[in-house]
């Protein structure tokens, strides 16, 4: 499978959210990233329902939501009938995971599971199964264009090789600091979607730094 790239909405200009979403709309990206954060499981607030509204009234693409909030269970069904194509809920913040991811797939959406850097990830191994998607943080979640973690490559290689029997048709998604240096480089060690905010929406040509992440080649890196 081709690799997908997810634009983050996140660092999209919230004064002209139309414009952004109907530039991903045009462009050759897959999906929009979603990130919700509630303030408590990360120090930032992004939105809530109304703003997610909005953008699933705008957006031609499946929406890929990613909850950074503690207790998601009380809002699957929600996020579900705003929209949501897929839903990742972090491992930290769920008490009974299996449950959780099961709520996911019975609403019909995807089910995801996201992981902070300093989670192991052996510690997926009784959940790897029973997911569509692992996000992999390659930042500490909860503010946009920060510096990404190297460690990410070699957590990428370990979690396909705990997938390979158990789960081979799982994705792998990389969420922060994604861009044109290194893009390449997590392809190649195992990722098979790129989220990337700030290398998109802070390019003088958006629809060209899109294009550039889904046709990845050596010269990219020089970008």
């Amino acid at each position: 499978m081709k690799h997908l790239i997810a634009p983050s909405i996140l660092a999209a200009d919230f004064g002209n959210l139309q414009r952004d979403l109907e530039m991903v709309n045009h462009s050759v990206a897959d999906w929009f990233h979603v990130d919700i954060m509630d303030g408590v499981f990360v120090p930032n607030i992004s939105f809530g329902f109304p703003v997610l509204a909005a953008v699933n009234r705008y957006a031609k693409k499946p929406l890929d939501i990613h909850l950074m909030i503690v207790d998601p269970d009380r809002y699957i069904k929600q996020f579900t009938d705003a929209g949501a194509a897929n839903i990742s809920v972090h491992y930290e913040a769920c008490t009974h995971l299996h449950r959780t991811v099961q709520h996911i797939k019975e609403l019909g959406c995807k089910a995801g599971v996201a992981v902070n850097p300093h989670t192991p990830i052996a510690h997926l191994s009784d959940i790897i199964e029973d997911v569509d998607l692992v996000c992999l943080m390659s930042v500490n979640p909860g503010f946009g264009g920060q510096k990404f973690i190297e460690s990410t490559y070699r957590r990428i290689k370990e979690l396909r090789f705990l997938a390979q029997e158990r789960n081979p048709s799982l994705l792998i998604e990389i969420d922060g600091g994604v861009n044109h240096h290194n893009a390449l480089s997590l392809v190649e060690a195992g990722a098979d979607v790129l989220v990337a905010g700030n290398t998109v929406f802070s390019a003088k040509d958006q629809e060209e730094a899109i294009r550039l992440l889904k046709n990845l080649s050596p010269f990219t890196k020089l970008v």
